[in-house]
């Protein structure tokens, strides 16, 4: 690696990290920003919503993709990234100085949503532009490599939010973190986008793209090129279903839905939480160059496989384990007093109220999951023909429950029976909790660390940074950025802690079978621009 290939990573992975930073943020303050934008509505929907409004930012990925893909393949790889970095600095510093709930009402989460959307797009455009700007410069052979620098950048980026946010709660403290302090992390962003741009205006463009520039071999229209030929849009669905589409859900189960699960399911507090997060991505974020290193040697898609099958066989013990180590109390209570919910499924509502205005005590079953989620007691559900009344059972005790009852004779019955109000901090086995953490971040790194090689090679030069970016966009940005507001909707609407997993399982068993009938291997093909369809090789 000489130093212009150091300068040209260095440079594209650290502009890279500074966009996954400001992304970020808003996933591990959602606890935080759910009291700060949508304290209309009860605890449980509240942060749902603040669930959908970080996947809001997801949602539009693809369309970012679209169109800073286009861009890019007309006009270059570093202008267009560089205008996506600008576009995220700016959403990223108005995120910190927007009013809350409490000052403008619903003017405040409308505008939340707004900037996370701007969020998207820029982010839709930079991924692309950086995996392929990077592997454009690097020499043949070492195109695992070299892209998986870029592959870091989303972990680096997510351990310097966690390390901002870690700092500031430590000397600030929760209570005035919680109440103003959070604003803090997004406003620095303001320096690190100055920096990023700074660094990146030192760079030259890619090698591939400036010689089919100088040749007039560059697409005129890449949109039409990329989707409306069976030649490559074959491709791009091969891609999205047989690579990203598992690659993605791994990813935000392993360093996202687990933080959510420490966080709100276990009842982990914030701070600790995010320092058990941010001790499994140190260990574990190496593993993204050695996964891309060795994609050069064996290939790149029995590593991707490889991680996805790990993934389907492991994430239930895991988060079995995972349970027993951050909340042994909880894990205990559950193996000795199970909670059941009796009732009619006809009475029984899905507690998710986005409005705020649905009341949850009309029927017994309602009263019974509404006091049992908000106190965050498991439970299984069993039919039984009682109206409009339902059956609690906890361990050998049981309650019955109708319309109006006090739901506090049920999370009395719960905590006698040992079901914690939060996990002790003195209980927390830090060491397992870590290593199984570790583990989910070992099956990110399988999966993504060569991801970005791998889409780089199944497309010709001239379509590269359209044709990638739009399944990498898809596959991230929908089914994986859905993930957490998805897995936590299923705990909430089922009682069972566990159920968020077959999203994720669902996937990644879907990517395998695809991947397994219809992915090509790639990392021995060229990817310069005389290549017209490197994937048809």
């Amino acid at each position: 690696m000489d130093r212009n290939h150091t300068k040209v990573i260095v440079a594209s992975s650290l502009g890279t990290v500074f966009e996954w930073y400001d992304f970020y943020l808003y996933g591990l303050l959602a606890t935080i920003i759910s009291a700060q934008f949508f304290s209309g509505v009860n605890e449980t929907t509240g942060f749902i919503l603040a669930l959908g409004a970080f996947a809001a930012g997801f949602a539009v990925r693809p369309f970012g993709a679209l169109v800073f893909g286009r861009v890019g393949d007309l006009v270059g790889r570093k202008y267009t990234f560089l205008v996506t970095m600008g576009l995220m600095g700016a959403a990223t510093f108005a995120v910190g100085l927007l009013p809350s709930y409490a000052s403008i009402g619903v003017a405040a989460p409308l505008l939340l949503v707004l900037l996370r959307l701007i969020q998207g797009l820029a982010l839709g455009g930079e991924y692309g532009g950086a995996a392929t700007y990077v592997a454009e410069h690097a020499p043949e052979g070492k195109r695992g490599l070299f892209t998986s620098f870029i592959q870091t950048t989303a972990t680096l980026g997510l351990f310097a939010a966690l390390l901002v946010v870690i700092g500031l709660r430590t000397a600030m403290g929760e209570e005035a973190f919680a109440d103003w302090g959070w604003r803090v992390p997004f406003l620095i962003s303001a320096i690190l986008l100055g920096v990023s741009l700074w660094i990146r205006l030192q760079l030259a463009e890619s090698p591939v793209y400036q010689a089919m520039k100088d040749e007039g071999a560059t697409s005129k229209a890449p949109l039409s090129e990329a989707f409306g030929r069976w030649a490559n849009l074959k491709w791009v669905l091969v891609a999205l279903l047989g690579a990203v589409a598992g690659q993605a859900v791994v990813w935000y189960t392993g360093q996202f839905y687990a933080l959510f699960y420490l966080e709100k399911i276990l009842k982990v507090d914030g701070a600790t939480a995010n320092v058990l997060i941010a001790l499994a991505l140190a260990i574990g974020t190496p593993f993204f160059i050695v996964f891309g290193w060795l994609s050069d040697r064996i290939g790149r898609k029995p590593i991707v496989m490889a991680g996805c099958a790990l993934a389907v066989v492991l994430y239930f013990p895991l988060f079995g384990a995972l349970t027993s180590a951050a909340n042994p109390a909880l894990a205990a209570a559950s193996a000795r007093a199970p909670v059941t919910v009796r009732a009619d499924p006809a009475s029984c509502s899905v507690q998710f109220d986005p409005i705020g205005r649905t009341r949850f005590d009309t029927t017994g079953c309602d009263v019974a999951k509404s006091a049992l989620a908000k106190a965050g007691v498991p439970y299984a559900n069993a039919a039984s023909a009682l109206g409009d009344r339902a059956v609690v059972s906890i361990g050998e005790r049981q309650f019955e429950v109708r319309p109006g009852s006090k739901p506090e004779v049920l999370i009395a019955a719960a905590t006698a029976a040992g079901y914690p109000a939060k996990a002790d901090p003195a209980e927390v086995n830090t060491p397992l909790v870590v290593a199984i953490l570790t583990v989910l971040v070992l099956l990110v790194t399988m999966v993504y660390g060569p991801i970005a090689a791998l889409l780089v090679e199944l497309f010709p030069a001239r379509i590269r940074y359209t044709a990638m970016s739009l399944p990498y966009h898809i596959g991230n940005g929908w089914f994986g950025g859905f993930l957490p507001t998805i897995a936590f909707a299923m705990v909430a609407a089922t009682g069972n802690i566990y159920a968020g997993l077959w999203y994720p399982i669902g996937v990644a068993a879907l990517t395998l079978v695809v991947g397994l009938l219809f992915l090509p291997e790639t990392f021995r093909r060229r990817i310069d621009h005389v290549e017209e369809s490197p994937a048809a090789s």
